[in-house]
């Protein structure tokens, strides 16, 4: 259990305070059989073969359990079971089928997050049905994509960029392969760009590295051309030299563990923290080499 029995409450708590129904537009018993096999667990009522026949007896026929009775029994233990079951009820409770009003799915999706967040984790947009999301969870990535994101798509405004960020950001912890892929296709757009907005013809048998040699000639990022009275020019020497190995590295990784290339059967990719490594590299370069073109647009050195 990481997510905290303090964290279930509060959620549970948001709930019961704001009168929000759990299981939104079903019955009752239709919600839960859509997590559990309520005709394999035992029914605590000898009048019924099963907790399927509780439910309906105590929820539809009688109606004589509390409304959040699903959090308090014993059978699902939502507050003591693990993270794994808890999230998928969550997930759940958010599904299209489940709840039709959008607006109030992303307020209850605000809340829930706040509260797991400090637990590590977060639910968010896995697929669509309907143009509606439909929710999965996983560990708050710590990557610094996240932080890089929003300047990213600013700068690359296309649809196209959008959605490869997104893919790229959720890939890390569930297909660490992907992430990586993504990461080098990312340099190569941000490579790409800058010599397209430069007017320069884009020579399309360059490699990466090939690529990042013309762009950082354009941006005057040689470290060769940093003079020596230059304050701290050393150290921006040393900087500047390490562009290439981060382009390297990033290439060579999706080449033998990233997407984009098929795999034997005895392939064994890399973990999360690698793809973090690989995507964070990826984003803080990109940003640079971004900012670094603004700015020289701007000052009209270009």
């Amino acid at each position: 259990m990481n997510i905290t029995e303090i964290t279930r409450r509060n959620i549970q708590d948001y709930l019961i305070i704001n009168k929000i129904n759990w299981s939104g537009r079903l019955d009752e018993p239709d919600f839960v059989t859509r997590l559990y096999d309520t005709k394999s667990i035992k029914s605590f009522d000898n009048r019924y073969p099963n907790f399927s026949g509780d439910i309906r007896q105590h929820r539809i026929n009688n109606y004589d359990w509390d409304d959040y009775w699903i959090f308090t029994d014993e059978r699902i233990n939502l507050n003591r079971c693990s993270d794994e079951e808890y999230l998928r009820f969550l997930c759940e409770m958010l599904h299209p089928v489940v709840r039709s009003d959008i607006e109030e799915t992303h307020k209850l999706l605000n809340i829930i997050n706040n509260e797991l967040k400090k637990d590590g984790y977060e639910l968010y947009s896995k697929d669509t049905i309907s143009g509606c999301s439909i929710y999965d969870a996983r560990k708050k990535s710590s990557s610094i994509i996240l932080s890089k994101k929003d300047i990213l798509i600013q700068k690359l405004s296309t649809e196209y960029i959008k959605q490869q960020i997104t893919v790229m950001e959720n890939s890390i912890e569930t297909s660490p392969h992907i992430a990586i892929g993504l990461s080098k296709e990312l340099i190569e757009t941000v490579l790409k760009c800058i010599l397209k907005e430069s007017g320069q013809q884009i020579n399309e048998d360059l490699n990466i590295p090939q690529l990042l040699k013309e762009v950082t000639k354009l941006l005057n990022l040689v470290p060769k051309d940093i003079p020596e009275e230059k304050k701290g020019a050393d150290k921006i020497r040393q900087i500047l030299g390490s562009l290439g190995s981060i382009v390297s590295g990033v290439a060579e990784l999706r080449n033998d563990y990233g997407s984009g290339h098929g795999k034997d059967q005895y392939f064994k990719g890399l973990q999360a923290r690698h793809a973090k490594l690989a995507v964070g590299s990826a984003s803080t370069l990109a940003v640079f080499l971004l900012e670094t073109w603004e700015m020289m647009k701007r000052k009209g050195s270009v």
